[in-house]
Parts: structure tokens; C-alpha cells; sequence
């Protein structure tokens, strides 16, 4: 067995395998960049060796660092987690040649699966259903769209060496085409070196069902059932469950039958996942169902299979890199109850989801559900790395209530001054559609505007705001203290010495708003205590709702709703990063909505577009410049007064 584990990774991943290696006695060794010098893996694991700057690409991708850190620390072996080096052949194959133990699978299998259209060409020759589509090596832009073509749009551009939804471009007409391939070839360069894509037929009623196996250096390989993907952004999963709804006993024999067969066409060891895409326009059919890809790793939403299995899958690849067998054959597994994953990302879904980096000086935790989190309060959250910083996970006896709990927690969670998706969640959770299990990966797209429409405090949360600062409530700074006796206290202080019906000002955000103050409705109260809830501070009230949170100021001159510094006509940059395209030149005219550059920051590309019709004043970016937060970059102004 394992006695020594180099945890390759950061964050929740990170934090994650250092929690099974524990309590299975394994001594874990922490790698960190500049940026995580201070961060919870880094202070979880029994040692922690500096690896390098803040850039992934001198951190986390340098595989001859990490290897020298494993030898350095003493470590036998190294896990990779998800993410930067944990599909990469050559560094597997590395850390074999240094000697250590290579905790997933065998790099052959990683080539193999690792490259989309080698994977579908080595599927097919299985007998695995594939997708239609285009595989060929001519890479050549006209040869390309001529191949979109004929294959008839929708079609979806994929690079060839991608993941985790990066490099992937939806095109619905012919006219999209090169600028969708030419977007898609830049962020797969970036993310993984390798602008090469493959070409597929859309499916217009999709789901994204996935199999998870594991297999053994014994030649066993097991399924451990199927997980539904299918609620994703951007082809990110955002919630994830398992089992899949609507999936029939002769269905999930086939798909996960299907996804064993794949998993033994390359010998595979370790964890792994086959995704299948599924046409659902009537109901999950064994028939309508084809392999998209193989993750030749441990997935992100791992949890929910953990839930339903009772075991634990980092322990099984710990057990099976030590040489062992896999801990339970086929007909010792079993599905037990629902689960779902939501994974808490810190972005504002309410601007593009543009990814929100900064400290977390408030961060309470639902207490419901299981977290896996690589933050706690005080930390901090890095532009330098993908901005999930955890995932909530419930186990149910069946699905209605799994859903209705993680919506609970989703509501629960306070995090200031970093914004989060958690409302976001929660609003997707409630839905009616998500909630009866019909859903496609094209359902947040479809409900965009309704799910992410800034969110507003309910009246209640305006009240207990308002009569608080009616009954002049003490403020004190970083102090929570018993937030519903005090809330609770003031209402009834309320009822003895102030008048009902009085009008008090407020700045909700930035927003002038006037409450007026109504007889308080204990029982009101005492229901919303699960759903409202507010910190006292020497500039105002944060009240944390369903998920989110809102600044109210007690002074009506401390808010204007101004626009930060930054003109209307002006277009700064969201967050620190680099510009990958310029689309536009001083003196041009543009329409509202029309791009005016891209900017990658935080491994996604964040098109910059005008706020309204007008003229292009001045240009202050080229192509490959790194940017900082708050930088104009374009000026633009209005069409009447360029006219």
C-alpha cells in the first residue's frame, strides 16, 4: 500500500484526497504555487512543497517540478486530481520512470482515449455506438466548414485534445462557422497546446449521460452505474445526479455495458468515465445513445457515484495503484436512493458569469448537505485558476427530496464579499421543468434570462433592514454574534417605540429604495429565519438570501448607483487577463451587442461587447496584451452625439 501521496492538484480536488489518504494513514504532501502559498490544501496535507509562480504553466503543468518536489518530500507515489496534468501521457509515464507510483491509469490508455477522434475511431472498431461526424486529420478551416456542411448544422466544434467544456464552439448556420472554428482554435491552444478539432452532429433534444468504470492491473473492470450531466452551461456541468431520470433497467444495462466494453478495448486501470451523448425527444433509448469521449481521470461530480455506491472512489484508486484488486466485483454493487451535486462557483451569473476573484471575508457553509470545498472564510479566491471553489452534495431516498434539499443548501450559503452562483443554483434547483427531470443541456440557455436576472431581497429582508435601522440597531464591524436574536429583539423593540407605517430610506446595492415599515409579523419571522439573514457593520447591513447578498446602507448619502469610475461609453476590463482578438478599430461604427474584443482570464474566453449603437473613439488593446482589472480598453461614443 500507498505510505506517502503527492497530491499533484489544488483546491477542492486537493483538499478532497487529503481527507481519504488520512484516514486511510497515508502521509500527503501539498504542492503550491505563489498564489496558494496560504490555501487550505496547503494547509490540510502533513507537508507542502513550493513549486513555483502563479501561472498554471509555471506551477501546476511543470511535471519535472512536481516530480522533483515527490522525490524531495519522500512521497511514493503521486495522484494528479483533475485538471492540469492528470490526462498528460508523457507525465504519467515520468512519474513511472522516476520510480513512482502512478496513481490513475496507464499512459497507453491515456493516449488512446485522450484524443477525440483516435477514441472514436477505437470505439467504433469496439462495437461502442459513436456520434456522426467528422474525424479526419485535414485541419485546413475550408475543408473543415465544407465537412460542417455536409454533416448539416447544428453542428458542435470540439478540439480534438479538450475537456471540461473548454474548446467547444455551437454553430447553427454556415455564416457562424469560421468564427466560431477561429474562437474555438485560440482556447485550445491556450488551455491545452493542441488547436486541432473534430466536427459532430448537434443533437437538438441532447442529454449527457456518463458511466462510471474502474478497472484493475488484474483485468477486472466494473461499472459503478450512470450520472446525468446534462443541466450544463457553456458545456460546463453545473448540477449533476445519479441515477440518470427516466433511465429504464434495460437501457442503463446496455449504456453501462456499452462503457465496459470501452474501458477493456484499452486495458484501462484506475477511475474513468465514458460520457455518452443521448437524444431524448422520446425518452432515453438504448438505440439513441452514443459515446462522446472517455475522462481518463477521477471526475468532478465523483460524489454523487460515491452517494449511491457507499464507496469511496479515492480509496479504490489508491487500493488499485498499490496493485490490489478492485474492492467489490459487478454483482456487489448497487444503486441506494439519489444524488446531486451543484457546484459552487465564485462568478455573477447576473453579469455573463463573469468570474468574481477576491477575498471571502464572510463564508458560512450550508450544514444540510455533504461539502467538498477548497476554500474556508478568510481565503482568498485566485484569478489565476478555475473559479469552483466547492460542491454541495445531497443523498436522498429518492429525488424530489434530494433536489428540494440541495436547493435548501444552495439557498443557505453566505459568502461576501466575492459573489457566488449559489442564487443561481438555487433558482435552476426550483425550477419545474429540473425539478420533474426533464431536462437537456440546452435548458439554462433556453431560461437564461429568468435564471439570471439579478436577484432582489424580498420584502421581508427589507423589513427586518429597515426596522433595524428605524430602532438604530449598534453596528459592530466582523461581528455575525447571534444574528436572529438580535434581528428578532429589534422587532419587538420596534413594536414598543416606533410607529408603524413609517417611510425610512435605503440604498439597496447602489439603488435608492424607500421601505415603509409595517406591524411585524412574528410568525412571518420566525418563517423566514431559514431564508434571510444579515451581518451589522459600521457602513450598513449584508443581508444574505437564497443565496445571495446584498449591501443596504443606513445612510442614504453613502450610495449613488454610480458606475464605479468607468463612463458608459467606456469599456474596461472585468478582470485581470489577456486580449486574444480585436474585433474592432477606432472611428468604426457599431451596433449594439456587436464584439469589440476577447479576453481570456481564468482558463475562458469573455467576449466585450458595446452597450449601444455609436462610434468607436479610440482603441487602447491589441491582440495578446495582458490586461489589468479596470483598464479601458475601448471607447466608444454614443451614436448621437458621433452623428
Amino acid at each position: 500500500m500507498i505510505t506517502s501521496l503527492l497530491i499533484a492538484n489544488r483546491g477542492e480536488i486537493a483538499c478532497r484526497i487529503i481527507r481519504t489518504a488520512r484516514r486511510m494513514g497515508i502521509r500527503t504532501v501539498a504542492v503550491y504555487s505563489d498564489a496558494d502559498a496560504r490555501a487550505l490544501h496547503v494547509r490540510m496535507a502533513d507537508e507542502a512543497v513550493h513549486i513555483g509562480p502563479s501561472p498554471a504553466r509555471e506551477s501546476y503543468l511543470r511535471g519535472d517540478r512536481i516530480i522533483e518536489a515527490a522525490k524531495g518530500a519522500g512521497a511514493d507515489a503521486i495522484h494528479p486530481g483533475y485538471g492540469f496534468l492528470s490526462e498528460n501521457a508523457d507525465f504519467a509515464q515520468a512519474v513511472i520512470d522516476a520510480g513512482l507510483i502512478w496513481v490513475g491509469p496507464k499512459p497507453d490508455s491515456i493516449r488512446a482515449m485522450g484524443l477525440k477522434d483516435a477514441a472514436k475511431k477505437l470505439m467504433a472498431e469496439a462495437g461502442v455506438p459513436v456520434t456522426p461526424g467528422y474525424l479526419g486529420e485535414d485541419q485546413d478551416p475550408k475543408r473543415l466548414k465544407k465537412e460542417a456542411d455536409g454533416i448539416g448544422y447544428p453542428v458542435l466544434i470540439k478540439a480534438v485534445a479538450g475537456g471540461g467544456g473548454k474548446g467547444m464552439r455551437r454553430v447553427d448556420e454556415a455564416a457562424a462557422f469560421i468564427d466560431a472554428l477561429e474562437s474555438c482554435k485560440r482556447e485550445a491552444a491556450s488551455s491545452f497546446g493542441d488547436d486541432r478539432v473534430i466536427i459532430e452532429k448537434y443533437i437538438l433534444s441532447p442529454r449527457h449521460i456518463e458511466v462510471q468504470v474502474f478497472g484493475d492491473s488484474h483485468g477486472n473492470v466494473v461499472h459503478l452505474f450512470e450520472r446525468d450531466c446534462s443541466l450544463q452551461r457553456r458545456h460546463q456541468k453545473v448540477i449533476e445526479e445519479a441515477p440518470a431520470p427516466g433511465m429504464d433497467e434495460a437501457t442503463r444495462e446496455a449504456v453501462c455495458s456499452a462503457a465496459v466494453r470501452a474501458a477493456q478495448a484499452v486495458n484501462y486501470e484506475g477511475a474513468g468515465t465514458i460520457e455518452f451523448i443521448a437524444d431524448a425527444s422520446e425518452g432515453l433509448r438504448a438505440e439513441r445513445i452514443w459515446f462522446m469521449e472517455m475522462n481518463t481521470r477521477l471526475q468532478v461530480e465523483h460524489p454523487v457515484t460515491e452517494e449511491i455506491t457507499g464507496q469511496d472512489l479515492v480509496e479504490w484508486q489508491l487500493r488499485v495503484a498499490s496493485g490490489e484488486k478492485l474492492p467489490k466485483k459487478q454483482d456487489e454493487l448497487s444503486i441506494n436512493g439519489w444524488a446531486i451535486e451543484a457546484r459552487l462557483y465564485a462568478e455573477d451569473p447576473a453579469k455573463g458569469f463573469l468570474p468574481s476573484v477576491g477575498p471571502l471575508f464572510n463564508l458560512s457553509m450550508p450544514t444540510n448537505c455533504r461539502v467538498d470545498a477548497g476554500v474556508e472564510e478568510g481565503d482568498e479566491v485566485s484569478p489565476f485558476y478555475d473559479p469552483m471553489i466547492g460542491k454541495f452534495i445531497i443523498h436522498e431516498s429518492d429525488r424530489a427530496q434530494a433536489m428540494a434539499r440541495l436547493s435548501e443548501a444552495c439557498g443557505a450559503l453566505e459568502a461576501q464579499p466575492t459573489r457566488t452562483n449559489a442564487w443561481f443554483l438555487k433558482r435552476l434547483l426550483d425550477d419545474q421543468e429540473v425539478r420533474e427531470g426533464n431536462v437537456t443541456t440546452n435548458i439554462i440557455q433556453s431560461k437564461a434570462e429568468t435564471l439570471t436576472a439579478p436577484p432582489i431581497p424580498s420584502d421581508m429582508a427589507l423589513q427586518i433592514a429597515a426596522t433595524s435601522i428605524a430602532n438604530g440597531l449598534p453596528y459592530v464591524g466582523g461581528s455575525k454574534g447571534d444574528l436572529w436574536f438580535e434581528i428578532i429583539r429589534d422587532l419587538q423593540g420596534f413594536r414598543l417605540n416606533a410607529s408603524p407605517h413609517r417611510e425610512i430610506r435605503l440604498i439597496v446595492d447602489g439603488v435608492p429604495r424607500t421601505v415603509e415599515i409595517t406591524e411585524p409579523d412574528y410568525a412571518l419571522v420566525s418563517e423566514s429565519w431559514r431564508r434571510t439573514s444579515q451581518l451589522y457593520g459600521p457602513d450598513g447591513i449584508l443581508a444574505f438570501e437564497d443565496g445571495a447578498y446584498f449591501s443596504i446602507s443606513f445612510d442614504e448619502r453613502r450610495g449613488s448607483g454610480g458606475s464605479h469610475g468607468v463612463h458608459d461609453g467606456e469599456i474596461a476590463a472585468p478582470m485581470p487577463g489577456k486580449v486574444t482578438a480585436v474585433d474592432t478599430a477606432a472611428g468604426e461604427k457599431v451596433s449594439k451587442g456587436q464584439r469589440l474584443l476577447t479576453l481570456e482570464a481564468m482558463k475562458m474566453e469573455h467576449a466585450l461587447t458595446a452597450p449601444f449603437d455609436g462610434t468607436v473613439a479610440e482603441v487602447n488593446a491589441e491582440a495578446g496584451a495582458q490586461v489589468s482589472e479596470g483598464a479601458v480598453l475601448v471607447r466608444i461614443e454614443p451614436a448621437e452625439q458621433s452623428a
